[in-house]
C-alpha cells in the first residue's frame, strides 16, 4: 500500500466513524444520552486510529532512496499544512476575541465616551493574535 493511500484509508475511516456520531449527538436532548454519545465516539475514535496506525506500520519496507523521497515530500506537505493550522486558528481565534472585546468596548462607549482609547487598546491586542499567527506561518513556509 502507498502512502497515499494509506492516508486515504485513516481519512475515511475516520470520518465514517466520526460523522454519524457526531450527527447522533447534535440531534439528542438528554444528558446521559449525550455522555454516552461522546464516549461511543471517542472509543470508536481511538480505536480507528489505533488500527490504522497498525496497519500503516505492518507493511513491507520500503528501499531507501524511496523512503528518503517520501519523507521530504511528506516534510514539505506537512509544513504547508502547519501553516494553515496556524494562519486559520490564530484568525478563528482573534475573531472570537475581537467578538467579545469589540462588543463590549461599543457597550461602553455608549455609556461613557472617554474610555474609546482604552477599548481601542483590547481591541488591537485580540487582533494581535491574528497577526501572531501570519507571521509564524511565514516562519514557516521560510523553512520550506
Amino acid at each position: 500500500m502507498t502512502l497515499t493511500t494509506k492516508l486515504i484509508l485513516i481519512a475515511a475511516l475516520i470520518l465514517s466513524i466520526i460523522i454519524p456520531f457526531g450527527y447522533y449527538l447534535i440531534g439528542e436532548r438528554n444528558r446521559k444520552k449525550y455522555k454516552r454519545a461522546i464516549g461511543t465516539n471517542v472509543f470508536f475514535f481511538f480505536g480507528a486510529f489505533v488500527i490504522t496506525s497498525i496497519m500503516m506500520f505492518a507493511g513491507p519496507q520500503v528501499q531507501a532512496a524511496d523512503a528518503a523521497a517520501a519523507s521530504s515530500s511528506l516534510s514539505t506537505g506537512l509544513g504547508y499544512l502547519a501553516a494553515a493550522l496556524v494562519t486559520g486558528l490564530s484568525c478563528i481565534g482573534g475573531g472570537i476575541a475581537v467578538a467579545s472585546a469589540a462588543s463590549a468596548a461599543l457597550g461602553a462607549i455608549s455609556e461613557d465616551s472617554s474610555v474609546l482609547g482604552k477599548s481601542l487598546i483590547f481591541v488591537g491586542l485580540a487582533e494581535g493574535v491574528c497577526l501572531y499567527g501570519l507571521i509564524i506561518s511565514f516562519m514557516i513556509l521560510g523553512k520550506l
